[in-house]
């Protein structure tokens, strides 16, 4: 299937991709058989800015990952050996919080009388029960479209070999303890969850019904988005991750991406302006750094040298 085909179903699907940081909460991925490490280092998106005293990396993340993503590239290496503190989208320490399952459902509850199957059409409600049976659609019913769309997204990846406890962030978040780095973080998980369950009910209803339609097209799309952030394809990354859901559900977009840059970069300004020389690697979701909306063009435009570091991409990037 052709990348526009794709994408012209799935913008929806793409944002929690985009999104999964919050997997721990939802359920522990069931383990998959580790593939063997990678021939060749992968290169995620990386950029260096910069004021006259100090630095920050900002590296793009996928937060799903499998063994074979490993070695990272010599430049993720160096800026991780530079940085003095690492900054991530929550701390490590809240992220593992065994509290964040239970305050995820309570945020993926509704508020009124409505349940999953008075809110989805009545041929979607057929097909999700014909996939996973009456007794475990009926334990679902409690919750909203974006959480079951969430849940049925992340099988998929662990079925395909990905697991949370492999994503970029969980092992930067380990490799920081091990080497006794301090750590910090842009937001907190609840504002994550009320993130999602702000999404306007129309669009998590399109997005799950999307899901079900077409099963088959989120193991290509998960498998497109990896490799090119894998290779540090900035054009696939940003027709994947933006364009389709900035046009096609532009409150969820607003929500998911634009709202929280704009809330993260006052920090991240601070960590430039503060005075002295310690630098820090920033690890967010690839989102949040591509396009006119993201941190890096936002950071740019805000008087800081900001340069892009691939030495084994070939080509020019931005």
């Amino acid at each position: 299937m052709s990348l526009p085909r794709l994408l012209r179903r799935r913008p929806w699907a793409s944002a929690l991709l985009a999104c999964a940081l919050i997997a721990p909460a939802v359920y522990a991925l069931t383990p998959a058989s580790d593939a063997a490490p990678a021939s060749s280092p992968t290169h995620p998106p990386l950029w260096k800015v910069s004021d006259k005293d100090n630095s920050l990396y900002l590296l793009g993340s996928f937060h799903l990952l499998k063994t074979s993503d490993y070695p990272l590239s010599q430049d993720v290496e160096a800026a991780f050996a530079d940085a003095e503190s690492l900054v991530f989208e929550v701390t490590p320490a809240e992220l593992a919080d065994p509290a964040n399952a239970a305050k995820m459902q309570a945020a993926a509850g509704y508020s009124g009388d409505q349940r999953l199957s008075t809110v989805l059409p009545a041929d979607v409600r057929d097909k999700l029960v014909a996939r996973m049976g009456e007794a475990a659609f009926a334990q679902l019913d409690p919750y909203e479209p974006w959480f079951i769309n969430l849940q049925m997204l992340l099988a998929t990846a662990s079925q395909m070999g990905f697991q949370f406890d492999k994503g970029l962030d969980n092992h930067l978040m380990q490799r920081a303890a091990q080497a006794g780095k301090p750590t910090s973080g842009l937001e907190g998980i609840e504002s994550q969850f009320k993130v999602m369950e702000s999404a306007p009910m129309s669009e998590q209803v399109a997005g799950l019904k999307d899901l079900v339609d077409n099963p088959a097209e989120m193991p290509r799309m998960l498998n497109q988005m990896h490799g090119a952030w894998r290779s540090s394809d900035d054009a696939t990354l940003t027709a994947l991750m933006l364009k389709e859901m900035r046009e096609k559900t532009p409150v969820s977009y607003r929500l998911m991406n634009v709202q929280r840059n704009d809330a993260w970069l006052p920090k991240l300004r601070l960590l430039l302006d503060k005075g002295g020389k310690d630098d820090a690697l920033v690890v967010v979701g690839t989102l949040h750094l591509l396009g006119e909306d993201g941190l890096v063009r936002k950071l740019r435009a805000s008087g800081y040298t900001v340069e892009r570091i691939c030495t084994g991409c070939g080509g020019s990037k931005r």
